[in-house]
C-alpha cells in the first residue's frame, strides 16, 4: 500500500476467519521413526525442567550446567542460613 492510501477492506472482510494453510510434509526421507517408541521421555519431561538462558558475556564463566549449579549453591546456602537465623531470633 502506498503512503497516504486508505485500506479498502471492510470490517466484515477483516473479521472473516482465514483458512489455515494445508499441512506440508517437511519430513526428510532420511529420517526414519518407524521403530520409534512414543512417550519414552514423557516421564522425565513431566518431572519438569528449568531452562535458564545465560547472557553471552557470562557463558565463558559458566560453560556447563554443573558450573552454573555450583555457582548458585553457595549463595543459596547463605540465604538458607540467613533465613534460619532470622527465624531463631523472633521473640516468642
Amino acid at each position: 500500500m502506498q503512503p497516504g492510501a486508505k485500506d479498502m477492506t471492510t470490517k466484515k472482510d477483516r473479521n472473516k476467519k482465514r483458512t489455515p494453510a494445508p499441512d506440508r510434509d517437511t519430513m526428510r526421507p532420511e529420517y526414519d521413526f518407524s521403530k520409534g517408541t512414543r512417550g519414552v521421555t514423557a516421564a522425565r519431561y513431566a518431572k519438569g525442567t528449568n531452562v535458564v538462558v545465560i547472557d553471552p558475556d557470562l557463558q565463558p564463566f559458566f560453560p556447563t550446567a554443573e558450573a552454573v549449579n555450583d555457582a548458585l549453591r553457595e549463595p543459596a546456602s547463605i540465604a538458607k542460613r540467613a533465613g534460619a537465623a532470622s527465624r531463631r531470633r523472633r521473640p516468642i
